[in-house]
């Protein structure tokens, strides 16, 4: 029963890893296009971020994380409920879209690049962005193609595991450093405290994790997909 129980946390845990990261690359990419479109009127979070473009390396420590952040949860063995996890990952992304679509102020494609932080469109984000964690918890299951085309991109990982490795604790200082330029600058304009709290707590929450995981040497010990054996009848 323990063991049981120390499986699904360790799997919530692994799905918040993911969740976090897919807001931190949601909510730095509304920044980076608030930036570019405003430039060069808009300095973010001006005199405590140095420059806007350092973004880029906070959502980079946000992609580069979810690899291994997925990794965690993917080894465990949990029966499932009627479906792959995927196929509900679908489900809530047709749902959650349908909701931005009809019961939404905003567009689709422009959900997490407008500043509205309104109760409708904070639930559509979420719940969008919540079936996208399902979907790449278990995107190997997907197809036999799409479990191939990762297995290429793994074998091609393990080649510059090294830069990998340096590139997550480098961006991992800049996400931190972003998270704590967002929060001086709040608490000096408590105006915007609630929207900027969640770019800063999933920012911080960022850093960490990709600092853990230098720890852990995740990219280091990272090892190319075992190849299937051929099959003797087809």
């Amino acid at each position: 029963m323990a063991g049981a129980v120390k499986t699904i946390l360790k799997k919530i845990y692994s799905l918040a890893l993911i969740f976090n990261a897919l807001i931190s690359i949601a909510t730095v990419a509304g920044i980076i296009y608030g930036y570019y479109r405003a430039y060069p009127y808009w300095q973010p979070y001006a005199p405590f971020l140095l420059n806007g473009n350092l973004f880029w390396l906070a959502l980079a420590a946000a992609a580069i994380n979810i690899f291994h952040c997925a990794a965690i949860g993917r080894v465990l063995h949990i029966s499932r409920f009627l479906f792959h996890h995927y196929v509900y990952g679908i489900f809530v992304i047709v749902i959650a879209s349908t909701y931005v679509v009809f019961f939404t102020p905003v567009s689709l494609h422009g959900l997490f690049f407008v500043d509205d932080v309104s109760v409708a469109v904070t639930v559509g984000r979420v719940f969008l962005l919540g079936g996208f964690v399902l979907l790449l918890d278990d995107l190997p299951d997907v197809s036999k193609r799409v479990e191939t085309s990762l297995n290429w991109i793994k074998c091609k990982a393990c080649r510059v595991k090294i830069a990998l490795h340096v590139s997550q604790f480098i961006t991992g200082i800049f996400a931190f450093y972003c998270s704590l330029a967002i929060l001086f600058s709040t608490i000096q304009n408590g105006a915007r405290a609630l929207p900027n709290s969640f770019v800063i707590i999933s920012l911080f929450i960022t850093g960490i994790t990709s600092f853990m995981l230098v720890k852990r040497r995740s990219w280091l010990n990272i090892t190319p997909p075992e190849p299937k054996p051929p099959k003797l009848f087809v």
